[in-house]
């Protein structure tokens, strides 16, 4: 859908209102339906939440749904795509759900998504999704510093062998 720069540019503005604005059950959705996002019922969005600035009509968001502080909704990458939260669904601090274009991705009613969780794809209804717990990958022998050129960086990262 072809908007106007004046849409696209206030669109822009309500995002960045809503992103510090107070009210998370109030204000902040009032704000992102004025921008297109389809929100049903009572919702919470946290503060510094970025809800697609482009395609802000691709993103639906269903009643008792929960999207907590900065997380990201990304529905388009080189074109629309689309989310759907599911109601009473939980996305916790530092989520990031994103799609491509012609996809939807639907996050199930009551499902849970802990945080800093990285979603591609849809999640069922009642589901608990969880990142991997972070493990060593590699023995850093070269600081990685301003100063240092990435390539070296790289060339001195060692094989990680458990003891």
């Amino acid at each position: 859908m072809k908007k106007s720069v004046l849409r696209r540019s206030w669109n822009r503005v309500l995002a960045s209102l809503a992103r510090s604005a107070p009210g998370g059950a109030t204000l902040r959705p009032f704000l992102h339906r004025l921008r297109g996002v389809q929100i049903t019922g009572r919702v919470f969005i946290g503060e510094d939440v970025y809800i697609e600035n482009e395609y802000p009509e691709c993103i639906e968001i269903h009643q008792g749904a929960q999207i907590n502080v900065r997380s990201i909704l990304l529905a388009h990458t080189r074109g629309e795509g689309r989310i759907v939260i599911g109601k009473n669904a939980f996305l916790g601090a530092n989520c990031v759900i994103t799609t491509t274009p012609g996809r939807t991705i639907t996050i199930g009613e009551g499902a849970v998504i802990t945080a800093s969780t990285v979603i591609t794809s849809s999640v069922p209804p009642q589901t608990l999704i969880a990142s991997e717990k972070p493990k060593p990958r590699a023995i850093v022998t070269v600081p990685f510093t301003r100063e240092t050129p990435y390539r070296d960086f790289l060339a001195g990262l060692r094989p990680y062998k458990p003891k």
